[in-house]
């Protein structure tokens, strides 16, 4: 089986190492040099452009920052979909919404090629461990043949369509990044009231304010570690497609509105390569209040 894997950033090179060293053949394709140099030092192979990848392929992979992105190199005018062999699969791994996914997958339809979006549940470091929850949609019985292969790189579970699919992935990360936002305003104001910071967080996770983001995140707060898991950057780029994808279906979601605000401030302060942690040095006035060092 040919494999390919195009997007070798912090998310796909984890991916695309673990194929390498599950023994499938791997080709490499990334607009960086030095991250197809980092994939061929473990057993990939390079290509030249996306769409030479595509043209060998029985199964390829994109994980690329954008929606658009995604769209442009599968569906474009110079899109992989037109080179692509018959009875191929695309395995998408990227974050989209629901709107992309659909018109990407009606397009592989007509062309009689099958489409797979499979957003990540969790940051580079599960990827890289191959641990990463793996939010499946598309044809069930694509799902199901290519099942083996996404539990060679993480753990994988069907949702339906992509619709379904990527609208999970977003969701979670609304409420997720909305909790972050809340999370860093209540240890804002302990440390206003002079809580010691260790026992605000030792007694926050014994009440209803406990969360996966201070378990987390918290320990990384108090130690000032804000080295990005997941950044800002990113963190804000998936709210913008939540809140685009609750207008697109006439769903408030305020809250979720609040949160993209303060990580939209957080990069205007040029926090967006900092993990999410760091939109705590925003929050009423905290980077002038930070919690001692453990």
């Amino acid at each position: 089986m040919q494999i390919g894997f195009i997007g070798l950033g912090r998310m796909g090179s984890g991916l695309a190492a673990n194929l390498v060293k599950a023994g499938y053949a791997l080709r490499v394709y990334d607009v960086n040099p030095k991250a197809v140099a980092s994939l061929v030092q473990v057993g990939a192979q390079a290509t030249g452009s996306a769409r030479e990848l595509a043209r060998v392929c029985d199964v390829l992979f994109t994980s690329l920052p954008l929606p658009r992105d995604v769209e442009t190199t599968l569906i474009g005018e110079s899109g992989c979909l037109s080179v692509l062999p018959e009875k191929s699969t695309v395995i998408d791994v990227s974050t989209i919404d629901p709107q992309t996914a659909i018109r990407i997958a009606e397009a592989f339809t007509r062309a009689g090629r099958a489409f797979l979006a499979c957003p990540l549940g969790k940051g580079p470091t599960h990827a890289a461990e191959g641990t990463s929850p793996i939010f499946a949609g598309g044809q069930k019985e694509v799902f199901e043949q290519q099942r083996p292969l996404l539990e060679k790189i993480g753990q994988p579970v069907y949702l339906g369509s992509v619709e379904q699919s990527t609208a999970f992935k977003l969701i979670s990360n609304l409420i997720g990044m909305t909790n972050m936002a809340v999370l860093v305003e209540g240890l804002a104001l302990g440390t206003k009231a002079g809580i010691d910071p260790q026992q605000l967080q030792d007694l926050l996770m014994t009440t209803g304010a406990d969360s996966f983001q201070l378990q987390l995140r918290g320990p990384w707060i108090l130690s000032d570690d804000y080295t990005p898991r997941f950044s800002i950057d990113l963190a804000a780029k998936d709210l913008r497609l939540s809140v685009a994808m609750a207008r697109e279906w006439d769903t408030p979601v305020p809250f979720g509105k609040l949160a993209h605000e303060t990580f939209r401030r957080a990069q205007e302060q040029e926090l967006g390569g900092e993990d999410i942690a760091a939109i705590y040095k925003i929050s009423q006035d905290a980077k002038n209040d930070s919690p001692k060092k453990l």
